[in-house]
Formats: structure tokens, sequence, C-alpha cells
């Protein structure tokens, strides 16, 4: 069976993504500082050709963080829109990475990352983009209540 190349050139493209949610005891989440970016995020990055997307997501918490953590159930699932800095739209995984302590030694990437820390839902507001803390308060939702979340398209992520 041949391949119709012109068919899949000929399809639409998207970039894929994966995150991790890591909460403390209290509940607050880990987010990181990026220094090639002006917001905080989740620990993640692009899968990588010949990954899925939790092997990215367990990939990218080991490097940002130097963390092993298990890769848990998928939370959120969010279509992101094209921007301009990015030409493709994205679709964002969120696994559920687990609760650790606060005081857990993390290793940060200082090639990419600039800090971390934990912070409530509140707190985050003030260092998350909208479509990021969107992310965070339905990862937080689907844990809570055992489901994955769907977050819809929206015209940056």
């Amino acid at each position: 069976m041949s391949v119709d190349m012109e068919y899949w050139e000929s399809l639409h493209r998207v970039v894929v993504g994966a995150g991790a949610y890591i909460t403390d005891r209290q509940g607050r989440a880990l987010l990181v500082n990026p220094n090639y970016r002006p917001h905080w995020g989740f620990a993640g990055g692009s899968v990588d050709e010949g990954e899925h997307p939790a092997q990215a997501c367990a990939r990218e918490v080991e490097e940002e963080l130097g963390l092993t953590l298990p890769v848990g159930e998928l939370l959120v699932v969010h279509w992101a829109g094209i921007r301009e800095d990015r030409p493709y739209p994205l679709i964002h995984f969120l696994f559920d990475c687990g609760v650790i302590d606060a005081d857990t030694p993390v290793k940060l990437q200082a090639e990419e990352l600039d800090d971390y820390g934990f912070f409530t839902e509140q707190e985050a507001a003030a260092l998350l983009p909208p479509w990021a803390h969107d992310r965070l308060c339905a990862a937080a939702a689907a844990r809570a209540a055992g489901a994955i979340r769907y977050l819809p398209p929206v015209s940056a992520g």
C-alpha cells in the first residue's frame, strides 16, 4: 500500500504540548518561571517526535525540575488557537503528577527556568495569563472530580 503524501501534506497541523499539575500537601500548584517568556507556567513543553504526551510530560518534569514523578491521569485537554508567535494551533495535555512536599529538593534547568514556587489559584492568577489560569482551575476541578476537563478554543495559548 502506498502512502498518499499529497493527502497527508494537505491536512491541518497542530503543535502538541504536555504539562504537569503538581501540588503540595496544601493544594498549592507548582509553577515555573521560564526565562524565555514573560509569565509563569506549568513544568512541561512540546511533545517530541516519537513521544506520546505522557512521555513528554515525564521527560520535561525530569529535565526542568530534576524530579522523577509518576505521570498519572490526564486532567485537562486544551485546544488553543494560532497566535503571533506560533503559526499552528496547540493542543495541550495536562497530567496529574501528584502531590509532593513543598520542601522537596528541586533542581531547576538553568537554561530555561529562573524560579519555581507553589501557589494558590488566587496567587497564580497574578502570575499566569488567563488561558493558563483556566488550565490551573480546570486541573484542580478535574482532580477533585476524577473527570477530564476539556477547555474550548481560545485565541492565545
